[in-house]
């Protein structure tokens, strides 16, 4: 998946799935766009985490749409006594029970809820964009505080483990993503209180920094009551109040906004102006590459949050639009260009020119990556008077219509409501993976009922420095991460490298991995020339929590397209074929080398594992496969891996679906993968920038990147390193002649014929032994496979 325009500066490829020109057969599963492939290659392709954004840019560019009052119905619902159970009326009670908040008759021992207009009338006045976080944090937190007392039949009660409260981040927030660091600095947060009051517990004794949970039984009321008035008065740094510090890029509102009513009553939801945050000015203001990037999963970030928390942009309007929909686009394209962190800082450089829709994706990866296996995320986007939520999740992102909070206060109130009602996972956080700390290192700790084996432990190293993270909003997500287990070892006995588990969102339309690992086991009992060289999957389990359900609640059109299930996969831990080089690297290549259409070989999925004092080759990630007996595309997700993809899939008709893939794909993609790992390593590590080749096709789109290649393929002697074995070298250009003559006489072949489908896409799989005889054959291959 991928950011844009491969095709030229302002062309961008198709939505997934959607057909192109309107008639042609689909044949295979056109490229969706998005952060999904880069960002778990980040590693492997060097990739820095700023030259994500464009990926993620284009997750947004592929945003649902809702009404507010159906997100605030299912938001309610998930807050609700009964979940499971359907309440349609929800919403109704609940506006009706925020209105005394609303109209300043509701009040706790600390604070009266007319002071919620009160700190409305002052965010309403003109002003300089920082002035205006203070009055909306009091008003926020004053009606939090009133809400706690309001109850509505078949709502929750507050949870006091969370206790949240909106304030000013006036910190960087910063994590590693497979060794690349990454800052970012939302406006506002939403966080339990103790996290906010973390900072000051080494003034009551204990550490900075240190976070303690309330036990809510009646001791140290004078603490509890000072962190209470911290919570109404707001809590928001210093920095916002001091106007030595104003940024030159300071935005100020010129205008004030209508004032709040004299009161308010339950009324039928207006639109907003826009109704929903535009995102099609973002192709064409900021050309990104194109079609299917690489997006990527790392090495990453052991911050795994015990808490919950939402970003929130305020943004601020723009002068002299008469246009509401391009007044936005022009608000939002210059909301975020703030300087808000050190001058020194490239994050905060490139951070102050994105679009807010894009800066606060930005945020929810982080949050995403932050914590394992993150259900779902939620942010709120503020222009002025009007407010939008964002919904992530694997499948995608749903933004709600808006919401003027000052005119509409009761549905703000509500939603207030409903998240003060909010445990952790509510907040999208995975209850089934708890965290534990061992031997003072955080861990993940999963248990779970199996049919066969009883109980099931799994302890996740997940502060392991070799963990895989992903980076991104939308995808499979996968994490890959050491794991030990009682259960397990019991059955299987030690590994020598040990176990690792695999987490990922897979698509629920698709075959899944085990059931084609299975298959591909059943081929392996008969085909000694694929025993030993699949994964070994010890064990899995899937999660039955699919992200269509949210769709089909809030009404969005084709919920079930896309959907993804959460899946967790035990194998035995692989080796990367990476660390190899010469001889010993060709001996695992061309092992891995398999009769599966696996679509995604890269050398991320080539691997190998020692047995009788042997390397042994593995063809790794079967999630995206399919076996030779399906028929046309499965799924919604695109796949491969743009450097590494077959160059006849790398043009428009290719990422448009209309090529099907067949298994010469799959092996020209062994020749890119041996080239890359040739070219670009030294010993088992990555070359330095200055020395390797290939930077570029990482970040360009599909059909640049195939233009690229062929570049390659008529000047492979510019890339020819002066330290590279000239056996190795000889077999390269050998492999690449090949398949240069292979694609040249089928374009002639075409060009004799161009109406048949037989001369379209000929070498069929019929041919497979004859094609790849073409390569086993070469010199190279025999003198690369005697033993030294």
């Amino acid at each position: 998946m991928s950011p844009a325009g491969e095709t030229g500066t302002l062309s961008t490829p198709p939505r997934a799935n959607a057909s192109a020109h309107g008639a042609s057969k689909i044949e295979s599963t056109p490229n969706s766009r998005g952060a999904s492939v880069v960002s778990e290659n980040i590693g492997l392709v060097g990739v820095q985490v700023k030259k994500l954004r464009p990926w993620i840019q284009r997750d947004i560019e592929q945003v649902k749409e809702c009404k507010a009052d159906a997100m605030l119905q299912a938001l309610l619902q998930r807050a609700s006594s009964a979940p499971e159970t359907e309440q349609p009326e929800l919403l109704q009670k609940c506006l009706k029970a925020v209105l005394p908040v609303c109209n300043g008759q509701a009040s706790t021992a600390l604070v009266n809820s007319s002071d919620v207009e009160i700190a409305l009338n002052e965010y309403v006045c003109p002003g300089v964009e920082n002035s205006f976080y203070g009055p909306f944090i009091r008003a926020t937190n004053i009606a939090l505080a009133c809400l706690e007392e309001i109850k509505v039949d078949g709502m929750g009660a507050p949870v006091p483990a969370v206790d949240m409260i909106c304030q000013q981040n006036d910190m960087p927030m910063h994590q590693t993503h497979q060794t690349k660091k990454s800052t970012r600095k939302p406006d506002l947060v939403i966080l339990p209180l103790d996290s906010a009051c973390a900072p000051f517990q080494d003034e009551k004794g204990g550490k900075k920094g240190e976070q303690k949970v309330e036990k809510g039984d009646g001791k140290n009321d004078e603490e509890n009551d000072e962190k209470r008035k911290k919570k109404t008065q707001g809590s928001y740094g210093h920095e916002c109040n001091d106007k030595t510090k104003k940024s030159p890029l300071e935005r100020w509102r010129t205008k004030g906004i209508k004032s709040p009513p004299s009161s308010y009553t339950v009324t039928d939801y207006v639109p907003t102006k826009p109704e929903y945050l535009p995102v099609d000015h973002l192709q064409a203001e900021d050309p990104v590459p194109g079609p299917s990037q690489i997006p990527a999963t790392r090495p990453a970030s052991n911050t795994a949050s015990a808490v919950p928390s939402s970003s929130l942009t305020a943004a601020q309007p723009s002068k002299g639009r008469s246009s509401s929909k391009r007044k936005a686009a022009d608000t939002l394209e210059s909301a975020a260009k703030k300087s808000k962190m050190n001058p020194g800082d490239a994050d905060a450089d490139a951070e102050a020119d994105l679009d807010v829709t894009v800066q606060t994706g930005l945020y929810a990866a982080e949050m995403f990556a932050a914590n394992l296996g993150v259900n779902y995320l939620l942010n709120l986007i503020i222009v002025d008077d009007v407010m939008w939520i964002w919904y992530y999740d694997r499948q995608g992102i749903i933004q709600c219509s808006g919401i003027n909070f000052i005119q509409d206060l009761p549905r703000f109130m509500v939603l207030l409501y409903a998240l003060q009602r909010f445990d952790l996972h509510d907040w999208g956080r995975n209850k089934d993976f708890l965290p534990v700390q061992v031997e003072g290192k955080l861990c993940h700790e999963f248990k779970i009922r199996d049919e066969d084996l009883g109980t099931v432990d799994l302890l996740l190293h997940t502060s392991d420095k070799e963990r895989v993270t992903h980076y991104g909003l939308q995808g499979r997500a996968t994490n890959v991460v050491a794991v030990t287990s009682k259960t397990l070892t019991k059955k299987y006995g030690n590994f020598q490298d040990g176990m690792v588990a695999k987490i990922f969102w897979g698509e629920a339309s698709r075959t899944s991995e085990p059931d084609i690992l299975n298959k591909v086991r059943e081929i392996a009992e008969v085909h000694d020339t694929v025993k030993d060289h699949i994964p070994e999957l010890l064990w899995h389990h899937r999660f039955t929590n699919p992200t269509s359900a949210i769709r089909e609640a809030l009404g969005v059109p084709e919920p079930t397209t896309g959907s993804r299930v959460l899946y967790i996969l035990v194998f035995r831990k692989l080796l990367p074929i990476t660390k190899l080089q010469g001889k010993e690297l060709f001996d695992v290549w061309r092992q891995c080398i398999s009769w599966v259409y696996h679509r995604d070989v890269s050398p991320g999925n080539l691997m190998w594992y020692w047995k009788d004092k042997k390397r042994i080759g593995v063809l790794n990630d079967y999630d995206l496969s399919s076996l030779a007996n399906d028929q046309g595309p499965r799924g919604n997700e695109r796949t491969g891996t743009v450097p590494f993809m077959a160059r006849e899939l790398l043009t428009e008709d290719g990422q448009r679906g209309k090529v099907k893939h067949l298994y010469r794909h799959d092996v020209e993609s062994f020749m890119w993968v041996f080239a890359w790992i040739c070219l670009r390593y030294r010993e088992g590590v990555l070359l330095s920038r200055r020395l390797r080749p290939f930077d570029e096709w990482a970040t360009l789109g599909a059909v640049a990147c195939g233009e690229k290649k062929l570049v390659f393929l008529n000047n492979m002697t510019a890339f020819a390193p002066s330290d590279i074995d000239q056996v190795i070298w000889e077999f390269l250009v050998d492999c690449f002649v090949v398949l240069k003559m292979d694609a040249d006489n089928r374009y002639y072949l075409g060009l004799k014929r161009p109406w048949s489908v037989e001369y379209q896409q000929p070498n069929a799989d019929s041919d497979l032994d004859a094609f790849l005889f073409k390569f086993t054959s070469l010199e190279g291959w025999a003198k690369l496979s005697k033993p030294e």
